[in-house]
Parts: structure tokens; sequence; C-alpha cells
């Protein structure tokens, strides 16, 4: 002992100057770091906006409630040119939005009709506890077609308060945002139908960092859903157009499982270019109708969202606290496809070795209460249904996406509980 004290003394001395630190000392400061960690607490509120008297709460420019969706009026005064073509432009501005915390990430999403020629424009700015405000900055330029605007988002969008990372506007670590506020543009050809607004809202959050305990089993132990199996790899090949192909749709085809779960999935004739044979072809037009351009992907997050709000009745992007929640979700009958990341070894089981962003199913939860999925990367469709360990799962979801998930639902299965801030 008198030797290690020795040895600690002199290392101390010689690297800084300071009095050593005693194992004892160490592993205190050690202990007290993992329980300020895990004190820490996740704090995340999603806001929404999709009645009549909600919008009336924002502020309207060129745009007008009818029967609870926002439209653009008939003689609007915006106009604006985009891609060599002129269009009238209605605004609507959310009011600003306080969710209780200094948020460092913010994710928007929305439900929208965009008839012929029509789009719409999403964005958002931060406020910071001083008054500062930033400017706004573009989550998306959406419309439900491809024939006549590219879907697609800005990514590098950067001035002193945030910046835009594809679907996630996060601020830049200092700017302390304490409120936002969303802007939503309504664009058509002159005299055009209008397309309309149903919903947009957004979850803000400021999350620790690092791996988590896995939580305790909740309501839905036992239960699992009777959620078809799509397999995005039987795709592969297809149409590398849209974010090089069916390998890659993990998202789409996921979003694709939960709407066939509500006998939702879109009409034949809508994916009839797909070449016969194919299999699963809405899997196709669901990464079509996804796709962003600049992104060159499918698995932009509110882009799925939007395409499953009008064939099951309602979606959103949120952040759940764990898979305690989740089970709620799945104790209303409603499965939810979550955002994961995990390298090699860290899900035991996967069909792939890792990944750097991938979708699922989460389906339901064993008696024991480990986490029943659908993924979509497994080879073939007998192989999509799993069990991951409850713990492995929420590591591979909580701390590398914040627990990202589409919320997306029918008339028969509203969400449960809305007192929980995060939906």
């Amino acid at each position: 002992m008198p030797r290690l004290l020795a040895s600690l003394l002199t290392a101390a001395l010689a690297a800084v100057a300071l009095a050593p630190v005693s194992p004892v000392s160490a592993a205190s400061t050690a202990t007290e770091k993992a329980a300020e960690k895990a004190a820490s607490p996740r704090r995340i509120a999603y806001s929404q906006w999709d009645t009549g008297p909600q919008f009336l709460t924002g502020t309207l420019s060129g745009t007008r409630v009818v029967k609870g969706r926002l439209g653009i009026v008939q003689a609007p005064k915006g106009r604006r040119t985009y891609a060599g073509r002129s269009y009238e432009v209605g605004r609507w501005v959310s009011p600003w939005t306080e969710p209780g915390f200094g948020l460092t990430e913010l994710v928007a999403s929305w439900e929208a009709t965009t008839p012929g020629d029509s789009w719409v424009e999403v964005e958002v700015r931060g406020r910071t506890a001083a008054g500062t405000t930033s400017s706004y900055d573009v989550l998306g330029r959406w419309t439900s077609g491809d024939r006549y605007t590219r879907r697609q988002t800005v990514s590098g969008q950067e001035d002193d308060l945030a910046k835009v990372a594809v679907d996630t506007w996060r601020s830049n670590g200092t700017a302390g945002l304490t409120s936002w506020q969303l802007r939503v543009s309504l664009m058509r050809r002159p005299g055009k139908p209008t397309p309309t607004l149903d919903t947009v809202g957004a979850v803000a959050s400021r999350l620790p960092t690092g791996g988590v305990t896995a939580s305790a089993p909740g309501v839905a132990l036992g239960t699992v859903l009777d959620v078809p199996r799509y397999s995005q790899m039987i795709h592969e090949g297809h149409y590398p157009q849209w974010g090089a192909g069916g390998e890659a749709w993990c998202s789409p085809t996921s979003a694709s499982m939960v709407l066939a779960y509500y006998d939702a999935l879109p009409e034949p004739s809508t994916y009839s270019y797909v070449p016969a044979g194919h299999p699963d072809p809405w899997v196709d037009h669901a990464a079509r109708m996804t796709y962003d351009s600049s992104y060159d992907g499918t698995g932009n997050w509110p882009f799925n969202t939007a395409y499953a709000a009008p064939l099951a009745g309602s979606a959103f992007v949120t952040r759940l606290r764990s898979l305690k929640e989740a089970e709620l979700f799945i104790a209303a009958g409603i499965p939810l496809v979550a955002s994961i990341a995990f390298g090699r070894g860290e899900l035991t089981g996967a069909p792939i070795s890792s990944s750097d962003g991938h979708l699922l199913v989460i389906v339901g939860f064993t008696e024991s209460g480990d986490v029943v999925v659908n993924d979509p990367a497994a080879a073939q469709r007998s192989g999509v249904r799993r069990t991951y360990d409850r713990g492995e799962l929420e590591n591979a979801w909580l701390p590398t996406t914040g627990g990202t998930v589409y919320v997306i639902t029918d008339p028969a299965h509203p969400v449960p509980d809305t007192s929980h801030p995060n939906w």
C-alpha cells in the first residue's frame, strides 16, 4: 500500500501538480457520475395543431381554415418562383412553444394533401431565454407525388443558434433554446386547387448521452400484435433511383407492415407501374412516395409519416422514454416503427451484423418483457418475426435516435393516455 500511494502521488504531482487521488475517492467519483447519469431526465415534449380552433391560435397569411384543414384563400397576395415555376403562397405560423427545458433537437411531422402541382414547406426557428431569435430553417419540402416537385430536405443550414441534419433540427450546443416556432407555406399554381394542411407538430427533446439500464416490464407482457411480415431484402435491385434500391428500404417496408395491419395499404391502381411478379409491390410504391431527393434515401422520418397518415388516418414522429412507454401503445393495439442503430454484437439475433440507422416494427412483448419485432432486414418473410433482448434493444434505440418512433394509427386505435407530454 505505501508503494501504491507513493506512485499515485508522484504521477499526480508530475502531471498537474495536484494532490493525489486515492482509489477510494476515484471510486466514489465514478459512482457519483453513474448516479448523476442515471438521474438525468429524458426530456421530451410533443406539440401539435390539427383542428380549426388550434390552427386559429397561430398567424394566418393568405390562408383560411375550412372544415378543420388549412388551405390557401382564393386570391392570395403571396407569390414565389421555385424550380422555374410561379406559385401562389399562403402561410401559417404557429404560436411560440415552450417545452419547459432547453431543447437540443427538434423533429417536425405533418399531414397534408397536395393535388396537382402543389406542395408544402415546413420551417422552424428558435429563441433563447435572452430573447435572441434564430433564422427560419427548412425542415422539408414535401409533396405526395413526384411528377412536378422533388420531395427534399435541406441539410447544412446553419446560423449562430442551430443547424439542420436531414430531418432533425439541432441546437449548436451553446444556444440555450427555450422555445420554438413552426412556419408552414402552402404552394399552388395560380388558380389551381389548393394544398391543405390537416396536422402539423413537432417533438422537442433534450436527452442524456450514454447507455441505459433496461426498463422494467409494463402493461403489455405476453401481447403480440398480428402485424403482417415484409422483407426489404426481397426487393434487392428494385428501383435503385429511390435510395439505392430495396435492400435499403427498411423504413417504407416497416411503414407498409403497419399500414397492412390496419388494412390501409394503397389501392393497387397507385402502384400499377410496378412490373408483374414483384412481391409486395406496395413496398416499392412506399419507397417512391417517401424518397428524399436531397438525402437520396427513403428513411426520412416525417416523409414516412406524411405518406402513411392519409392512408391509415393519422401519423406523426415522436420520441419515447423507454420500452415501458412503448408497451402502452402495444396494449392499445398500435404497433410502432422504431429507429435504431447498433454495432457488431450489440443486438443478438439480428439479421444484419450492424447498422448506422435501421427501422423495424415493435409488435409486442414476451411474458418476460423481451421485445417481439418485425425486422424487415431478414432475407425472407419467414425470418422477419424476431425476439430481441429488452436491454439490448433499448440501447440500440434510446441513446442512438433518442427513442424515435413513427406512431401510425387508424380511427379504431386512438393513442393511449394522452396525458403524456411526448404524444
